[in-house]
């Protein structure tokens, strides 16, 4: 958690804020074996530090944040990594949900449920429907996700909805995604120093501004986020077109 003193920091406005930002939450491990620590020690510092990460969030004016908490890929770590993994996520809906609710956070989950215990889907589900009115924050949980596989799934639904081919575009695409009805991320944050996206939002991040901190996850509070949005600041976005 951050300390008082950072909380009660204050930072020059911003002239733009991202409307949406997408955080690949990266180096728990390596985070707990600096300190000697299990990896999921490094897991659940995460979570510790994604509180603060949520408040400085609505405190900038991000609207939607969607975090990478689970990749389809993560299934291949070893099992007592993995179903601790699940239990820190069923803890920390027990823990956090009516704070959450409380504050306006709006809670989706994106990614597939079929693999998890059957207790824990009725529990992302029951989460979801609780907060699906609030609007302070919308929060995308990634959990179980992965860009390949949305993008399988959207196809799929679409060939079951017998959409002809030639109806078949862009727009139409972005509607079977999990993420439908939201705009696309306009930056993406990777923690931990790593240079590649690792299957998060291939569709939606095709045009989002990307930024790398070396900074590992458990480590990232609001002044890192803040210096992610200084950076953001600094860019231009052309989205594929020329300037004048």
């Amino acid at each position: 958690m951050p300390s008082r003193s950072q909380e009660d920091r204050q930072y020059p406005p911003l002239e733009q804020v991202p409307r949406h930002v997408g955080i690949i939450m990266d180096g728990n491990g390596r985070w707990a074996r600096a300190r000697g620590l299990p990896r999921t020690a490094g897991h659940r510092a995460g979570t510790e530090s994604l509180r603060g990460v949520l408040r400085a969030a609505v405190e900038f004016g991000i609207q939607i944040l969607t975090i990478y908490a689970f990749s389809t890929e993560n299934w291949g770590r070893p099992e007592s990594e993995v179903r601790a993994l699940m239990v820190i996520l069923e803890r920390v809906i027990d823990r956090e949900l009516d704070e959450l609710h409380a504050e306006g956070v709006q809670l989706r989950h994106v990614g597939r449920l079929e693999r998890l215990s059957p207790r824990l889907q009725r529990k992302v589900q029951d989460a979801t429907e609780l907060t699906r009115n609030n609007q302070q924050l919308i929060l995308n949980v990634a959990f179980d996700y992965g860009g390949r596989a949305e993008l399988v799934d959207a196809i799929r639904r679409i060939i079951v909805d017998g959409v002809p081919a030639e109806q078949v575009d862009e727009s139409l695409v972005s509607r079977y995604l999990y993420t439908a009805g939201l705009p696309d991320p306009d930056l993406i944050i990777r923690t931990s120093g790593e240079m590649r996206i690792s299957n998060f939002l291939l569709w939606q991040g095709a045009y989002a501004e990307f930024y790398v901190t070396s900074t590992l996850w458990p480590d990232f509070d609001r002044d890192e986020l803040y210096k992610a949005l200084e950076d953001y600041n600094r860019r231009e976005r052309r989205l594929g077109l020329l300037t004048e």
